[in-house]
């Protein structure tokens, strides 16, 4: 009985005889929109001693990635913190010294205050980095205490795609897979982010679904692909317009559609008529039989639909007007918002739209941003804050260094990374500016040991949130284990602050779960109700939007109109149609720099095992790629007497690192790729901190001019 009893311990089996419990969580380490995935979660003395894939829950059906695989590792890390930490050394010295969590508090609220009477509410910033699921609490916190300055990682994510969509639609709509004939699948590669939607996506190619996959690089969907299109990084306008040539001349347009329902056709349809299959080619490098033969697909190969990755498209000096073409190939076939088509559902809750009603939008503004000065980034781009209700992240540092329209004077950031800025010396340097520094965080992170106080958070295992996923499941989770050390929920701390720094909030002030059932209202959900559930539930009555809705409520544009031409970007004096112009670095636009730096750079792609920095910590995860690489074709490395793993320097205008190169044929010759978020290098340091795109803001951290060298 003893030997029975010691042989189910070692292979981890629940019952009462291990006394291990499976307990109910999600894996939040990816902390996309919708991508995190259902753990069961094995318990034993208090300490998750295994995970495995929750094989109820929609999203992952029992599957888990490296990353969720390894998260023992991230809930143990030695690098955890534990309790909260005040600065005694210089700025980025990583010296700190523990403090309770009422000095902290103190500390942070009299700064805060002090500064809302010197200088404004505004010139105190509430910032969410890696986090997401937080935000619309933290953002309240923000509008509550008086400032509109919210500013997330976002800035350099998906909002781009958003201002794009409202420029030309309104709303963009995700592809509609299961109705769908074709997808066109633009630089989004669920292999290596957003695993866990590959199985459902070979299940549909299985079924017949027709790929056409835009991307430089050839990638593991390559293979499942019918066309595979390989531009030069940051010519998607280009092809785009391309496209659009084929489908307009030869007259597979949907006519219908263009005539009672768009704006600016005409304009538009003379523009590409210059972007003929031949000169395409010439721009992009993506021959033009492909060109015509994936425009012929997509155009009568229908219901076609098209799926983008948050950023690879809008990372670039040209993005949001990239971005506009390829979306507009949806109206231009007819397929916007048509069944297996691009489909809009309204968000519900974390940019994700299911059939459940929520409260999002009244419980995150208790006031009207109107209301507060502008915003950062307000001026510079216009119309990020037309179609944003955030501050421009990426003119964080260039407001605190001049210090107009108004100073900047404290950041309180959940989960900041300085990585995630182009030039991030130039965003390091303007910390010393600042009064006060809050960095809430998992791990002593670089940006954490900048921070005058550092606030320990905890893990999805360690705390209760609320999620949502397409097909309306709705999961509110609890902790499965208790908080390490003296780690809070990231939500505790914001209700904890709210008490302090605005104490008016009466909504705010009767705590979080007050909250969630105020938000869940409309539903019918509640807090007591979803508790029921511990692996979630599917709301069965949930009333999901019907398609071609504009045909009842119009686009919510100014015209109420799909536009090929903008009345937004006209007004603010921008070219109205979505025109085509090259990087600001590229060998087309920088010839001379180009000579120097003849390759094409992209940074920011991911590896499968890595989300971010966070993960390099987890010695699974590292395991599995161990060092920091640049990808380069075999030509070019030829060239520059480069073999396999050599060191070599990276180096474009502005900096260079040592690093490691692989050489690999799934690039094509003058084009260097390298992955996201090294610790040991800087990558950022080699783009400009003004490389930006001129409506969005965004970085173009996808297409810059370098050269490689044997070190």
């Amino acid at each position: 009985m003893l030997l029975e009893q010691e042989r189910l311990k070692k292979n981890k089996i629940p019952g009462l005889n291990t006394g291990i419990e499976i307990r109910k969580t999600i894996c939040a380490i990816c902390e996309g929109s919708s991508s995190s995935c259902g753990i069961n979660a094995y318990i034993k003395d208090g300490r998750v001693i295994k995970v495995e894939g929750m094989t109820e829950f929609p999203q992952n059906q029992g599957t888990l990635c490296a990353k969720g695989n390894a998260s023992r590792q991230y809930i143990y890390n030695k690098d955890r913190i534990m309790s909260p930490l005040k600065r005694k050394g210089k700025r980025g010295s990583g010296q700190f010294e523990e403090i309770s969590w009422e000095e902290a508090y103190e500390t942070i609220a009299e700064k805060l205050l002090s500064i809302k009477a010197e200088t404004g509410a505004e010139s105190v910033v509430f910032g969410a980095g890696f986090t997401k699921w937080l935000r619309p609490f933290a953002q309240r916190l923000g509008i509550s205490f008086g400032t509109p300055n919210f500013a997330t990682e976002s800035s350099t994510c998906f909002y781009a795609t958003q201002i794009a969509a409202g420029l030309t639609y309104g709303q963009w709509g995700g592809p509609d897979i299961k109705n769908s004939n074709c997808l066109m699948m633009w630089s989004a590669n669920v292999f290596g982010t957003g695993t866990a939607g590959a199985k459902k996506l070979i299940a549909a190619i299985r079924n017949g679904l027709k790929i056409i996959e835009v991307n430089p690089a050839v990638t593991h969907l390559t293979r499942y692909a019918d066309i595979h299109l390989g531009l030069r990084p940051g010519t998607d306008g280009a092809l785009a317009l391309g496209l659009a040539n084929v489908i307009i001349s030869e007259e597979l347009y949907d006519q219908s559609f263009i005539s009672k329902w768009t704006v600016g056709f005409d304009e538009y349809k003379a523009y590409v008529a210059d972007f003929t299959p031949e000169k395409t080619e010439t721009i992009t490098g993506v021959a033009a039989e492909l060109i015509i033969k994936a425009a012929r697909l997509f155009a009568t190969g229908g219901p076609s639909s098209i799926k983008t990755s948050a950023s690879p498209t809008v990372h670039h000096t040209n993005g949001v007007q990239n971005h506009r073409a390829l979306i507009a190939l949806s109206g231009l076939t007819g397929n916007f918002d048509a069944p297996g088509g691009n489909y809009v559902v309204p968000e519900t809750w974390l940019h994700v739209g299911t059939g459940v009603e929520l409260r999002q939008k009244q419980f995150i503004f208790p006031r009207d941003l109107t209301d507060l000065p502008p915003r950062i980034g307000q001026e510079a781009f216009p119309l990020w804050s037309q179609f944003v209700n955030e501050a421009q992240s990426m003119w964080l540092p260039r407001q605190i260094d001049s210090g107009q329209p108004y100073p900047i004077r404290a950041l309180v950031a959940f989960g900041y990374n300085q990585r995630m800025w182009p030039g991030n010396d130039y965003l390091i340097r303007m910390f010393d500016k600042l009064d006060l520094f809050v960095n809430v965080e998992l791990f002593m992170t670089d940006t954490a040991k900048l921070a005058d106080i550092v606030l320990p958070a905890c893990t999805s295992f360690e705390r209760s949130e609320l999620r949502l996923y397409p097909g309306n499941h709705v999961i509110l989770t609890q902790p499965v284990i208790e908080p390490l050390g003296q780690s809070k929920s990231d939500i505790d701390i914001i209700f904890d602050l709210a008490r302090r720094i605005a104490p008016d909030d009466r909504l705010l002030n009767q705590g979080y779960e007050a909250c969630l059932d105020w938000i869940l209202e409309p539903s019918g959900l509640t807090v007591e109700k979803l508790r029921q559930h511990p692996s979630g539930m599917t709301v069965k009555d949930a009333v999901m939007p019907g398609f071609r809705k504009y045909e009842t409520d119009g686009f919510a544009t100014p015209s109420g109109k799909m536009e090929f031409s903008s009345t937004a970007l006209k007004e603010a004096g921008l070219d109205p149609l979505p025109t085509y112009r090259e990087p600001v670095l590229s060998p087309i636009s920088a010839p001379e720099p180009a000579e120097n730096y003849p390759l094409v750079l992209t940074t920011g792609t991911r590896l499968p095992m890595y989300m971010h920095s966070r993960t390099f910590r987890n010695e699974w995860n590292r395991r599995l790629h161990p060092d920091p690489t640049v990808m380069m074709n075999p030509e070019d490395a030829s060239k520059r007497d480069i073999g396999i793993g050599d060191e070599v320097i990276l180096a474009t205008h502005r900096s260079q690192v040592k690093i490691r190169a692989i050489l690999t044929d799934t690039l094509k010759p003058g084009i260097a790729n390298i992955y996201h978020g090294w610790p040991e290098i800087e990558v950022n340091h080699l783009i400009d901190y003004d490389y930006l795109d001129p409506i969005s803001g965004f970085p173009g951290f996808k297409s810059l001019l370098c050269d490689i060298r044997k070190a």
